[in-house]
Formats: structure tokens, C-alpha cells, sequence
């Protein structure tokens, strides 16, 4: 059978009632016991990294799961990671990026639902998980949940209270799960080496989201403490260059400054597209700026952060960002 670490970082699947609302309050070991029937098919080890709600989440605790990984890693054939489900399309993004090309599965996984209450989508997602990261086809980051694996760098949540709270954007999701049985849809050959693994991440990236009436002098704020902004945009993309509206000129500082900025969209689905209005394609054609294309806001924030810990050069960065890792990227 195949050995598998549960590695627990609270969230609600672990989380109890309190005076103040849900906390997390169950052990990594408590967690395997509501769901006896996995031990069935793997042997199950269990540690207890950290215990909170994923909303106080930070750059440094996907260092330490990465950490834990590759510190366990010659003695498991696969990791099953308890996480809180606000954050979680973060944390599948960011270990994506710290954990490159792994044979071995590295499973995120959570619940909507605590897994001591009596309606739960807990049980099932943990046992799916473990069955997955069993799975002799299984390899690489990604998230288990509702009966459905998806790409780590392609996840995102879109339901608040349900449990069909995640699906894949902009790509199929690589299985599902059902009744026990395991159906691949996304089939790519293993990797044969060890993964990379990476220690290293700049969390000095800004998001900004346009709305009609902002002001561009905003940039300049970002540009004083923050290595790159990603301007979340309209559609397939553009900046406003109105009368004391001019985003054109508070980007050109940015740039003269040696900051680097990536273009994003609103919309979810398809992804941007610059060339298509001027408002785009003068903007990108002046400064070269990165595009995002049909990644995940998830994604592309996390893998500028990975990026920019590892050169500080902007060509080096535009082809780190336009290479494709774990699924992120298709259109360029």
C-alpha cells in the first residue's frame, strides 16, 4: 500500500465551535479518525504543521509546507495538505511554483463544512484525497475537492457556502471522483527526476483592481513599496488614459523605475487579450508590459512572487512568467 503524510494547517475541515464562531481546534491525528475506512487502501502518517484559520495565511506558511514536503519527501509516496478553503487557490498556486515537476502527488484539500458535524462535505473530500494521492497515476500539485482534481495553478473558489466551491478555470479539471472509482481526464506522463524545489519567494506584489473614477496617482504609492503591481483590468484589457485620468503616465514612472507590471482581467473565463482595442495595444506595444492571458489572478500572483524571488531582471522575468508551469498558462 501506498504511504501517505496528512499534513494538517487548520481551516474549517479542522475547526470547531467557539464563543467568537468556527476556530480551528482539531488535530491532524483527530482528522483521521473520521475517516477510518482509508487505511483501507494506504498507510496514513499525520503532522500538525499549523493550526489556523487560512484568512491569516501568509507567504512564509507556503514556504513551510513546501519545507514539510521536501523534508518528508524521500519517505512517502504522497501528501495530502488539510488547508482553510478562503485561501486555498493561493496556496495550490504558490506550491505549484515551490514545488516543480514532483512524480509524487502533493493534494491541498479542505471542507466547507467542519468534519465533526453531522452534514459535512469533510469525509468525503478527505477520503477522496488520500484515495487520490494513492493513485499510482497521481502526480504533481493540485486540489481535491467535491469530487473533482484540479490543476494547483488553475483553481479558484466561486461559491461561498457550498460544496461545490471550486472549479477549474480556463482548463478541464484533471479527474473526478466518484463512488470510490477514479476517472482521468487530463492524462500527462510522470516525471521521472526529482522535483525542483524552491525556499525563496518576494511577497512585494501589489494587485490593484481598476473601477471607473480611481486615480492613477495610486501607482506612484505602489511603486514606493512594492517591486510589481498586477493592474487587474477590464475585459481583454487596457488602461484609462482620460483627461487627469492618465494611467499611461503613472505606468511609465513605474516602469523608468525598474518595477515590472503584468496585466490581468476582471472577467474570469478566456483570459485578456491587449492587442484587440487600442487602449490596450498602445499601452502594451509602449511598454512591453507581461499579460496574463487565461491564468488565474491565483496564479498569476503567486508565480510573479516566485519569479521575482529568483532574478530581478525584467527579460529574465517576462520569460519565467510566460513559461508554462503545472498547467497555468496557454494563450500568449
Amino acid at each position: 500500500m501506498k504511504h501517505i503524510l496528512l499534513i494538517a494547517t487548520g481551516g474549517t475541515i479542522a475547526s470547531e465551535d467557539t464563543e467568537n464562531g468556527l476556530a480551528p481546534q482539531i488535530s491532524s491525528e483527530k482528522l483521521l479518525d473520521y475517516v477510518p475506512a482509508a487505511r483501507e487502501f494506504c498507510t496514513i502518517d499525520a503532522v500538525q504543521i499549523l493550526n489556523i484559520d487560512s484568512t491569516n495565511i501568509q507567504p512564509e506558511h507556503w514556504l513551510l509546507m513546501a519545507r514539510t514536503v521536501k523534508d518528508n519527501y524521500e519517505k512517502y509516496d504522497g501528501f495530502v495538505i488539510c488547508h482553510g478553503t478562503d485561501t486555498m487557490a493561493y496556496t495550490s498556486s504558490a506550491l505549484s511554483y515551490l514545488i516543480q515537476n514532483s512524480p509524487k502527488p502533493i493534494i491541498i484539500t479542505g471542507a466547507q463544512k467542519p468534519i465533526s458535524m453531522e452534514i459535512t462535505d469533510a469525509k468525503t473530500n478527505l477520503l477522496d484525497s488520500l484515495r487520490f494521492a494513492a493513485c499510482p497515476d497521481a502526480h504533481g500539485v493540485c486540489i481535491v475537492f467535491n469530487g473533482k482534481v484540479i490543476a494547483g495553478t488553475r483553481a479558484k473558489k466561486l461559491q461561498s457556502k457550498s460544496f461545490n466551491a471550486f472549479d477549474s478555470i480556463n482548463f478541464p479539471v484533471l479527474a473526478t471522483i466518484r463512488n470510490n472509482k477514479i476517472v482521468h481526464y487530463v492524462k500527462e506522463s510522470c516525471p521521472c527526476s526529482y522535483p525542483a524545489f524552491y525556499i525563496d519567494i518576494n511577497p512585494r506584489v501589489f494587485l490593484l483592481k481598476l473601477i471607473p473614477g480611481m486615480d492613477p496617482e495610486f501607482l506612484s504609492w505602489i511603486g514606493e513599496h512594492y517591486d510589481a503591481v498586477i493592474i487587474e483590468s477590464y475585459g481583454v484589457g487596457g488602461l484609462p488614459s482620460v483627461e487627469h485620468k492618465d494611467f499611461l503616465k503613472a505606468v511609465d514612472k513605474l516602469i523608468a523605475d525598474g518595477k515590472i507590471v503584468v496585466m490581468s482581467t476582471q472577467v474570469m473565463y478566456e483570459g485578456s487579450d491587449m492587442e484587440v482595442y487600442e487602449v490596450g495595444h498602445v499601452a502594451k506595444e509602449r511598454y512591453g508590459l507581461i499579460e496574463a492571458y487565461d491564468m488565474t489572478l491565483e496564479a498569476t500572483v503567486t508565480k510573479l512572487m516566485w519569479i521575482m524571488a529568483q532574478t530581478k531582471d525584467p527579460q529574465k522575468i517576462k520569460a519565467m512568467f510566460y513559461t508554462t508551469i503545472n498547467h497555468d498558462i496557454l494563450f500568449q
